[in-house]
């Protein structure tokens, strides 16, 4: 008899095979995901950490009290004054056409730059100061080591003459690669260098807001009602078929019904975050009811019948027991929700917040954009150095997204713990 519970028999030894290779097809599985992940992160990585760090030139510049009215400090030429500089760096330079080639190396931000030195300090007008300027998008891709030096010595959009006087500069220890603070704080631009996220980043705060305190109260509430108040009936099994039903919707529609209802009918202001927000949460709404339900009904019968046994209505059963152990699977789905909200661009897109945007947002009525939007349209820019911003701003939204689902952990967990 002991054999029998000893010896393995052809067919327990082929089902331990089958179980063993289930369980190595399963460790393959993830770690091919992984390595896809890892693959898709370290890529778009490489790509964006350039756009974190921006190249500056120095460059002496002769402030003319001829040029410079000091009752008038705004109104002076100084891009003048800095071509007149960069001249004077590289006499060499005669023709018209290398000339323009020469002042190219900057940025069109440099005269402003130089403005601000002056509106901030006009004691230094007639004296010759050297001030640190923005390169230009093609300068800054040769520093950062983008761009290839040919056999004929040019490199990208950038001519071999203009190679020489970068290597001249560099030599003259005129050039420094430093943080780019710029991406964090100011707009978009149609500079690369000059780009930045912050219109978008506000753009997106208070489409987030708009989305969550429309969807997130809604939501929740029909959830509870359909789950522990509304009788079992076609009407709500109707209700039910359609909120299942609008969470598998592609997104754009939401973007078209905005389009038809908000601004078309109740004439709301366009590429504003306000209808952005309204947008996103007729997404959201499906994915939040559906969680919040299926929260509701994890929580075991006996709470709810142990709560109406000691003389608790039916209201007080549901919002003094069964709502609060059911809130971190609540908050979870919403967070969930917000996160998909935070990458959706197809529905921004038709209400018009696709708009290129400089300034910054102050309220939810403004005209703004979102960080997904401008990355579209980042990407979809000839320019070499929107590919790092590109990038960098995805790595931006990837920081969001995973900060939002450490959100919810720890609110899940902190809720799971009180009651």
């Amino acid at each position: 008899m002991s054999n029998i519970f000893t010896e393995k028999t052809p067919a327990l030894r082929r089902r331990h095979a089958a179980e063993l290779r289930f369980q190595w097809i399963g460790r393959l599985s993830i770690l091919i995901a992984i390595s896809f992940l890892v693959v898709m992160v370290g890529t778009i990585g490489w790509m964006g950490i350039g756009a974190f760090r921006q190249t500056h030139v120095e460059i002496p510049v002769y402030l003319d009290a001829a040029e410079i009215d000091r009752n008038d400090l705004a109104q002076a030429d100084y891009a003048r004054l800095i071509k007149a500089a960069l001249r004077s760096r590289f006499p060499d330079v005669k023709k018209r056409r290398d000339k323009r080639k020469l002042y190219a190396l900057l940025s069109s931000e440099a005269s402003f730059t130089l403005k601000q030195h002056v509106l901030d300090n006009p004691d230094i007008i007639g004296r010759t100061e050297k001030f640190w300027f923005i390169a230009s998008d093609d300068m800054d891709m040769l520093i950062k080591g983008n761009l290839t030096v040919d056999d004929e010595g040019a490199a990208g959009r950038l001519t071999a003459k203009q190679v020489g006087w970068i290597e001249t500069l560099k030599q003259d220890d005129a050039i420094e690669t430093r943080f780019n603070t710029r991406f964090f704080t100011s707009g978009d631009s149609r500079e690369p260098e000059l780009a930045g996220i912050l219109s978008a980043l506000v753009g997106t705060a208070f489409t987030l807001l708009i989305c969550f305190l429309m969807s997130f109260p809604i939501g929740i509430m029909a959830a509870i009602y359909l789950e522990e108040f509304a009788k079992k009936n076609r009407w709500s099994t109707l209700i039910e078929i359609n909120i299942n039903n609008l969470a598998a919707v592609p997104s754009i529609v939401f973007g078209l019904l905005g389009l038809a209802v908000f601004l078309n009918v109740f004439g709301l202001p366009r590429s504003s975050p306000l209808v952005g927000g309204m947008v996103l949460s007729l997404m959201t709404l499906p994915t939040i009811i559906i969680a919040s339900r299926a929260s509701l009904r994890a929580v075991p019968p006996s709470i709810r019948e142990a709560a109406l046994g000691i003389g608790a209505s039916q209201v007080q059963a549901a919002f003094h027991h069964v709502v609060p152990l059911a809130l971190p699977g609540m908050l979870t789905g919403a967070i969930v929700g917000m996160a998909r909200a935070l990458g959706d661009t197809a529905p921004l897109l038709m209400i018009g917040m696709v708009a290129f945007i400089v300034d910054i947002p102050t309220g939810v009525l403004d005209k703004a954009t979102a960080l997904p939007v401008q990355i579209f349209l980042w990407a979809d820019s000839p320019e070499r150095g929107f590919m790092e911003k590109t990038s960098a701003a995805i790595l931006v939204l990837l920081v969001f997204l995973v900060l939002m689902n450490l959100v919810a952990i720890i609110m899940r967990r902190k809720f799971e713990q009180r009651f």
